[in-house]
């Protein structure tokens, strides 16, 4: 799946596209009536027949890059007004990841691109007609979107049609402001908010700036509301039972959905552990990015959920939370792998994590090494060694056995192309006892 520059998150309430001063080039269009020449009657023509626009419609639309990429409408709304070109819509890049979906005005669109509207079920029964049941099984088994490789099609649809539309633009929290990337369930009462305010200590949310101002006078954590299990530098990690700090745990959980498309969203958070990563100044302790786990997994899942917040990413957060879940996996003595499915972005992570680890263990290591050896002292899970060895074309399978093929050269280039590994867990600093320990 491709990417397209994603927003800048600004400390001063503004938010900045890092490719909005992109130059013109072929790919730019004019704009659909606003050159200020007068349309023609053919032209008006056209467009009072097609408008308003239909949902599935496919049509050109201009990005914050002032460049024209493919869009599929998910859904329209009325403006204040009796004129068909008065909607606004909702609008999918089918190039890129859902978290650009937006709300586009009409100027925004190339009404000369647009595609005959076909209707969906009507397509699929023209399609079903040219092919077997089991060619179609095949088709929908295949057709999934990175990050929902574990919902069947008809999950994948239903998630699709009740997450399609953003329904909260933007947040507050702390010093930023930050666009949201998806659907998050907020309760009812909150359906009419594009904006909410959060407290970066507590996590409760409000819809108004004033009621988040009086919520500071009278909040007294400065730290979210567990143990502080590592401290270095100006880093902190906080161990939140979901259980003990029920509300807290939810509203982490509203939050973090905003951020991640894929993940259910617990209300019964009394079943996890919230490791929260906090930058600390004379402030208090400001959340950066967190992950959950299960206090008890049959499966040795040792991560549920993993963000970083947007203002924090590139950072080399992401690369901390992930080594800091096996540090904890070591200490129960325990190997772990994280919750299927994971996003695009947590699989990326988890599959550089896992390269940089593997490799520089092969590069110091003198003699033959075993994939039950590399899991014992990474505490990764012998599965994820195996896929990530083969990714890399480490290993070959002899004689009934896998081998590793450690040529210090090709270990060298996969080490570079994997790049930095982010920020360094100090053990010493971790003081944890395992859950299991505490009852």
């Amino acid at each position: 799946m491709g990417s397209i520059d994603t927003p800048t998150i600004t400390q001063n309430g503004s938010t900045q596209s890092q490719a909005a001063a992109a130059p013109a080039d072929d790919n730019q269009r004019p704009l659909a009536s606003s050159n200020g020449a007068p349309e023609s009657e053919a032209t008006k023509k056209r467009r009072s027949g097609i408008l308003p626009l239909e949902v599935g419609t496919r049509v050109m639309c201009r990005w914050r890059d002032g460049k024209y990429h493919p869009v599929k409408v998910i859904e329209r709304r009325k403006l204040q007004s009796t004129e068909p070109s008065d909607y606004e819509y909702y609008v999918h890049y089918t190039e890129f990841n859902r978290r650009l979906d937006e709300w586009v005005k009409l100027e925004q669109l190339d009404l000369d691109s647009v595609e005959t509207v076909v209707d969906e079920k009507v397509e699929d029964k023209v399609a079903s007609l040219k092919m077997t049941r089991h060619q179609k099984r095949k088709i929908d088994e295949t057709h999934v979107e990175v990050g929902h490789e574990e919902l069947d099609a008809a999950s994948l649809r239903e998630h699709e049609e009740f997450t399609k539309v953003k329904n909260i633009a933007t947040i507050e929290l702390g010093r930023y402001e930050i666009e949201t990337w998806y659907f998050s369930p907020f309760p009812p009462e909150y359906n009419d908010s594009l904006k909410l305010y959060f407290c970066e200590f507590c996590l409760n949310f409000m819809k108004r700036k004033e009621q988040l101002q009086r919520h500071m006078r009278k909040c007294d954590l400065k730290h979210p509301p567990g143990d502080e299990i590592y401290r270095s530098g100006t880093l902190s990690m906080f161990e939140v039972d979901g259980k003990k700090n029920k509300v807290y745990g939810q509203n982490l959980c509203y939050l973090a959905k905003l951020f991640l498309d894929h993940k259910t969203l617990y209300y019964d958070v009394d079943l996890f552990l919230f490791y929260v990563l906090c930058e600390c100044d004379d402030r208090g302790c400001h959340m950066v990015g967190y992950f959950s786990k299960e206090k008890h997994s049959e499966e040795s899942y040792n991560l549920a959920c993993i963000l970083t917040l947007p203002p924090y990413q590139r950072k080399g957060y992401g690369k901390f939370l992930i080594a800091f879940s096996y540090e904890l996996s070591k200490k129960e003595g325990k190997v772990g792998t994280p919750e299927r499915p994971l996003s695009d972005l947590g699989l990326l992570s988890y599959r550089g994590y896992w390269t940089r680890v593997l490799l520089d263990i092969l590069k110091k290591h003198k003699g033959n090494i075993s994939i039950k050896e590399l899991s014992d002292m990474t505490a990764i899970k012998a599965e994820d060694i195996l896929t990530t060895l083969q990714s890399l074309e480490l290993i070959q399978y002899r004689k009934g056995q896998h081998v590793i093929c450690a040529d210090p050269k090709v270990l060298d280039r996969h080490l570079k192309a994997a790049g930095r590994g982010g920020l360094e867990v100090d053990v010493s600093k971790l003081i944890w006892t395992p859950y299991k320990e505490q009852s």
